[in-house]
């Protein structure tokens, strides 16, 4: 019996209908897990629940931000015994053209709907004891870039979040790390290639000695974590980035 697997787990997961959030969706279902996927674009959710695996998975369009929607799913919830937080944007803005809006655009998306879910999950008691919380945060939160002070600030943020989850609720055995991705391949790749200009997109991924990542190679990390085979890691981020922070190669 291996310890890498998912079977007789309830997992949740935000931000699932694209991105790393869709394949996490489609790969955790095929690891064995009932999935529970949530959203705010119905059609695209509904396009991944076809994806799954199983046949006791639900969905939840929601918007984790309107505090009525997100008391009303998470008490539809079935116990849970993991959360993988997928939700996230990418907004360049440089230090001086950042707003009040902008700030608060990005945090909301990026930080306040995890905490105001994990408020929601906890206070409902959702979370099952020995369960496993994942968020995907960026190598942008200890490396950050021009033009992301937002961005890397929320992910700095999340991190932070994260760890004291892990002592929080230590007492019930529910552990809770991160993953900081590099470059991958989703939408949000497309969409910084075309606020930028593809020649410098690919002046940067030749500094990849791996390539630039897939979402799958997320999916499989937080498929790490989400199982036993992690019962004993809490509070710690896993770097994923081909080899991106090594140097010049």
């Amino acid at each position: 019996m291996t310890p890498f697997q998912l079977n007789n787990k309830t997992i949740l997961i935000t931000g699932a209908s694209s991105g790393i959030g869709k394949q996490a969706a489609i790969s955790i279902s095929e690891m064995g897990a009932k999935v529970v996927i949530t959203g705010r674009d119905q059609k695209r959710l509904e396009e991944t629940f076809q994806l799954l695996k199983g046949k006791n998975n639900l969905q939840f369009s929601a918007d984790l931000l309107v505090q009525e929607e997100l008391k009303d799913m998470v008490e539809q919830l079935p116990q849970l015994d993991g959360v993988f937080n997928c939700a996230g944007i990418v907004k360049p803005f440089p230090i001086k053209f950042i707003s009040a809006e902008v700030l608060d655009e990005v945090f909301k998306i990026n930080f306040n709907a995890q905490v105001l879910l994990m408020a929601q999950l906890t206070r409902q008691k959702k979370i099952n004891k020995n369960a496993s919380i994942v968020f995907s945060s960026s190598i942008a939160a200890a490396h950050p870039y021009k033009g992301g002070a937002l961005y890397s600030s929320s992910k700095a943020a999340l991190e932070t979040y994260s760890k004291v989850i892990g002592l929080e609720f230590s007492n019930l055995g529910i552990r809770s790390n991160c993953i900081a991705s590099a470059m991958v391949k989703t939408p949000m790749f497309d969409t910084a290639e075309h606020q930028g200009t593809k020649e410098r997109m690919d002046e940067h991924i030749k500094k990849y000695p791996l390539g630039v990542g897939l979402p799958s190679d997320v999916t499989n990390a937080a498929i790490f974590l989400l199982s036993d085979a992690s019962r004993w890691m809490t509070g710690q981020t896993i770097t994923l980035d081909g080899g991106f922070l090594l140097g010049d190669f």
